[in-house]
């Protein structure tokens, strides 16, 4: 029976993960539940699935959820401290770090230090941190098994190999605005964008599918889980989201992971990695008629993805501004206080104004992701007007 703490467990992923959960009673068991705000559906799985603890972070609903589970063996915790104590419990075998943004950071970092195996669904911490991760991971030789589906679909192709990687393909669908043009970004609308036509995620990674942000960030994950160079790593458009991305080896052999598109496979098959066990999930009926197209990334209509290449190749203490910037203008996009194509100018700005550290410590990335949020909150409300509509 393998005991998992879910961070993030209201989320998209943390749902799908306890899909998988409820499928597999018999090898799997919740250990610690923890969520920022959804509190009355925090309490429902913890009534369903009897952790030993829950945590909601955000302290204004602590009372209700310790009320609601009054009658329940469960402890019930509190506050962004709570979580980072809780991840290293005797008790929990595997963290699914699913939280979104920076606020994923040192709860792994965390874990890895207990030697917890880590299912990793939150990208930005590799973004973030990524050297400091993988280093503290390699010398608490702790697994970090990819739950993004292309990036489970690299690992699983490298399975059993021992040839060096020539590069590596990331698939992105496009989005919901693959075949827009400038004039029609600049008009697209919160509900156009939240509107993606494959997958079914949270709002912000749904805002940074749309802009192409959200692949850069991936390539920017990729560089550390895998060990490679940014010239190794290539982006195409791949609209209908079945090839889940490819390894080129040095030989010219390619090989891709392929399935639909359900993030139920990426998350069992990290929570049963080195297995693979049976599941309910759709199959693909190749003798139905399929067309797969590739095509190259637009970055001029899409400059967020070239930002997130730009911050790659800087390193330091860059993939962080790009991040914590991100995050403030996705946000500011969501509240409908400028469009969507000002994303990449608050995260541009940032990117000039915040000063680079080439070798950032723990303390550098926190300092960094502060005074990016406040410079980026300074960005919009100095040119809010302008950013509203263009």
């Amino acid at each position: 029976m393998k005991r998992i703490a879910i961070l993030g467990s209201t989320g998209s992923i943390g749902t799908q993960a306890l899909d998988v959960i409820r499928e597999h009673p018999d090898i799997f068991c919740v250990e610690l539940l923890v969520a920022q705000n959804s509190w009355e559906l925090l309490v429902q799985q913890a009534i369903e699935f009897q952790p030993n603890t829950v945590i909601i972070a955000n302290q204004s609903h602590y009372q209700r959820v310790k009320e609601a589970l009054a009658n329940h063996p469960i402890k019930v915790y509190t506050g962004k401290q709570s979580i980072v104590e809780s991840v290293v419990s005797s008790e929990v075998d595997m963290v699914l770090t699913a939280m979104v943004g920076f606020a994923g950071l040192e709860p792994t970092l965390s874990a890895i230090e207990a030697g917890k195996a880590i299912a990793l669904a939150n990208k930005e911490t590799l973004v973030v941190a990524g050297e400091l991760v993988t280093k503290a991971a390699m010398q608490k030789r702790v697994p970090i098994i990819p739950v993004d589906s292309e990036h489970s679909a690299i690992f699983q192709c490298l399975v059993g190999e021992r040839s060096p990687i020539e590069k590596i393909i990331l698939t992105a669908s496009g989005g919901p605005f693959r075949n827009h043009s400038l004039e029609q970004l600049m008009h697209v609308t919160k509900t156009d964008a939240l509107n993606h036509p494959n997958w079914c995620m949270g709002q912000k990674i749904t805002i940074d599918s749309a802009s192409l942000m959200n692949k850069g960030l991936e390539v920017i994950e990729a560089k550390w889980l895998f060990g490679l160079n940014p010239e190794q790593i290539k982006v195409v458009i791949h609209p209908q989201s079945i090839v889940h991305s490819m390894v080129q080896f040095i030989d010219g052999a390619i090989k891709a992971q392929m399935g639909l598109p359900d993030m139920k496979l990426p998350i069992q098959y990290a929570f049963t990695f080195p297995e693979r066990v049976n599941s309910g999930f759709p199959r693909m009926d190749f003798s139905m008629s399929h067309t797969l197209t590739f095509e190259k990334p637009d970055t001029n209509r899409f400059p967020s993805l070239a930002l997130a290449l730009e911050s790659l190749r800087a390193g330091g203490n860059m993939p962080c501004v790009l991040n914590a910037a991100n995050e403030v203008a996705v946000d500011a996009f969501l509240r409908e206080q400028i469009s969507f194509m000002a994303i990449p100018k608050v995260v541009e700005g940032a990117m000039q104004a915040i000063p680079f550290i080439g070798q950032p410590t723990f303390a550098d990335y926190i300092q960094t992701d502060s005074e990016t949020r406040i410079k980026s909150v300074e960005l919009i409300n100095k040119n809010i007007i302008k950013w509203r509509y263009s």
